[in-house]
């Protein structure tokens, strides 16, 4: 839409040249046509390269963005306001798909539009498969697996029963009187070859860019992957991991039952988190972690040995 709608769309009074804006896009992304915003004095080292064709900021930014400058007073908030404008329909036009000869579609799987599935996959009953995704040879896609629209599954990948794949992340900006603006996610989900997702577990798409899992990972069942997050190389992830979004994990991290990461933080390659443990900060790899806060695994070992010879021995002489 043109810049002088999103003026009126954001109540404030436009000027200067009416350029096209095609998207909403990140400020290290975004192109000419694009909009991007900036809500953190952190992310203001990315201003000076952004090329975008206006950039959402607060009026102490302006000097910095200058003519391409949109100031509102939360800009956080506006990028929320305009995201649904901007995001993609849940119908789309028709396309043909291309589905290899050789795929096992069962009864009552959904097919989108545009949909490409490779050879010797198999579509269980009640699937459904979104339009534009596209689903690599040897699959087994699980009873009632949903796949939203865009998503790219890799070579040899098991989706099991009930999983979501590419379902919008929790993302809201607040207003001042307390209600919660959706923040409507543009991107997708890329599964690489030879992952596999237990049963029930969701993974949501970015804002702008993918969610990744890369090549040999293996999800357990009732896990739930954040929006943007990247699960590096031969990963395990086991039962009720929860990972906040924008989260990195290097390659070959294993992280135990219920334990779960705070967001925007990185895990280093070969990494161990033991079950339950809360990672709220980014950490080193080829370590092993446990507890909360966080620390390696054999000091949790021993602060726990020390609660328990102190307050353990208190309580014994009181149940005496």
């Amino acid at each position: 839409m043109k810049l002088s709608q999103i003026y009126s769309i954001l109540g404030l009074e436009f000027s200067g040249d009416d350029i096209e804006i095609v998207s909403l896009s990140s400020l290290a992304l975004a192109q000419r046509a694009q909009m991007s915003y900036c809500d953190s004095p952190k992310n203001t080292k990315y201003l000076a390269d952004c090329k975008a064709g206006a950039v959402l900021v607060s009026k102490d930014m302006v000097d910095i963005v200058k003519s391409r400058a949109v100031v509102v007073e939360n800009p956080h908030l506006a990028f929320a306001i305009l995201s649904k404008h901007f995001s993609k329909p849940l119908i789309r036009e028709f396309k043909p798909s291309n589905i290899d000869e050789s795929v096992t579609i069962m009864p009552n799987a959904y097919i989108g539009s545009g949909v490409t599935i490779g050879k010797n996959s198999l579509i269980m009953p009640g699937a459904y498969i979104g339009d534009n995704v596209t689903i690599g040879s040897d699959c087994i896609i699980h009873p009632n697996v949903t796949i939203y629209a865009d998503s790219v599954i890799g070579n040899e990948c098991i989706i099991n029963a009930n999983s979501v794949i590419g379902s919008d992340g929790f993302g809201y900006a607040h207003t001042k009187t307390g209600e919660h603006i959706k923040i409507y996610h543009n991107g997708w989900v890329i599964l690489e070859d030879c992952v596999e997702i237990g049963a029930c577990t969701t993974i949501d798409r970015g804002v702008f860019e993918p969610t990744i899992v890369r090549k040999y990972s293996k999800i357990d069942n009732l896990v739930q992957i954040g929006h943007n997050c990247e699960i590096g190389y031969g990963s395990i992830l086991v039962s009720q991991v929860g990972l906040a979004g924008s989260t990195k994990l290097g390659r070959n991290v294993i992280m135990g039952g219920q334990s779960g990461t705070a967001g925007h933080l990185s895990i280093g390659d070969f990494a161990k988190i033991a079950g339950r443990g809360a990672v709220s900060k980014s950490i080193e790899g080829s370590k092993e972690y446990g507890g909360y806060p966080l620390m390696e695994l054999k000091e949790w070992f021993k602060t726990q040995a020390r609660f328990l010879r102190e307050f353990g021995n208190k309580n014994s002489k009181k149940d005496q």
